[in-house]
């Protein structure tokens, strides 16, 4: 919320370990987990549990596929894939009973190092996608369509990570301490009706997060 993480652990006086990491890491052992029961027994006819996993990653594939094409869906589905993953889960891990309004479990994507990070992530995964795809496209596209716009082209290169970053910071943690004023103004029904908007709110943010950075990663990659 408005209030200031809490720092659980303090690892060599120097890497503070707060609510936030406590609740992202949380959040990767529940993923890592739910992965190795889905694909250590995978079956033709799966069962419930499989086939609404799979359910989902389909529709996952064709968002992402309706963004850049099956051929560069294919190719990075598996960063982009997981990026939605992740921040949804993030998103609605602000949702769970005494989680947010703690100072001491918060959901990752409201602090802003966290959004930082994930934008920090993307920006390595565009240029090294984009260098991989060829040289001669990576530079051209920074003096495209004239020379003297390529001070204009890095800089807009370091803005796009950075708005995403402020972008999911920004609305999670405003959805965040609007829920939690409204807590404290009204500590029944009024938090459970901005719950329930939360849950498209989060999904919304996931899904803006993950479709810019694979409008970037397609700029980066394609030739005109």
């Amino acid at each position: 919320m408005g209030e200031q993480s809490e720092v659980l652990i303090r690892i060599g006086g120097i890497l503070d370990v707060t609510g936030e990491v406590v609740v992202m890491w949380i959040l990767l052992a529940v993923a890592a987990l739910v992965s190795f029961l889905v694909t250590r027994n995978l079956k033709e006819r799966p069962g419930t549990f499989q086939n609404m996993i799979e359910t989902g990653i389909e529709s996952l594939d064709g968002f992402v596929s309706g963004v850049i094409g099956k051929k560069l869906s294919r190719k990075y589905f598996f960063f982009l894939g997981s990026l939605f993953i992740f921040i949804l889960l993030a998103n609605y891990s602000g949702l769970i009973p005494g989680v947010g309004l703690t100072k001491y479990l918060r959901a990752p994507t409201s602090s802003l190092s966290v959004t930082l990070g994930l934008g920090l992530v993307t920006f390595l995964f565009l240029q090294i996608a984009g260098l991989r795809a060829g040289t001669k496209h990576y530079f051209k596209r920074f003096v495209s369509p004239v020379a003297f716009m390529l001070p204009l082209m890095v800089l807009d290169e370091f803005i796009k990570p950075v708005s995403l970053a402020f972008r999911l910071f920004g609305n999670v943690f405003g959805e965040e301490t609007v829920t939690h004023n409204l807590y404290d103004l009204l500590p029944i029904g009024a938090p459970i009706v901005m719950m329930g908007l939360s849950l498209l709110f989060c999904a919304i943010q996931a899904v803006v997060f993950t479709m810019l950075t694979s409008i970037y990663l397609e700029e980066a990659v394609e030739e005109e």
